[in-house]
């Protein structure tokens, strides 16, 4: 079963940069086959699909509010997958738990509408104006 375990995040001005990384592990039939993404939920507020990447890496797909913002990119480097997100230009509105979430296949559409059947414990981001 794949696990996942974010990293990273913390507090910062708006304005400013933070990223994001997660860890996966358990991926029975190889990385390349599974959808990596990043999923938010703001205080009282429903998840919303971020940042996700898929087919082998080749594609990637945003949300309009963080796109030109915030850059997913995976690495696979001794046996270990890590997912990172590099979030510039930060705005109070970015606030919120961020989640590492994955599923067999890809991601394409709207990410809101995706079901990730693996979920990470979540990392807090929170953007002072």
């Amino acid at each position: 079963e794949v696990q996942l375990v974010e990293s990273g995040g913390g507090s910062v001005q708006a304005g400013g940069s933070l990223r994001l990384s997660c860890t996966a592990s358990g991926y029975s039939y190889g990385y390349s086959n599974y959808c990596w993404a990043w999923v938010r939920q703001a205080p009282g507020k429903e998840r919303e699909g971020v940042a996700a990447i898929y087919a082998g890496g080749a594609k990637t797909n945003y949300a309009a509010s963080v796109k030109g913002r915030f850059t997913i990119a995976r690495d696979f480097s001794r046996k270990t997958l890590t997912l990172q997100m590099n979030m510039n230009t930060l705005k109070p509105e970015d606030t919120g738990m961020y989640y590492c979430a994955a599923r067999w296949g890809d991601c394409t559409g709207d990410l809101n509408l995706i079901i990730f059947g693996y979920w990470g414990q979540g990392t807090q981001v929170t953007v002072s104006s």
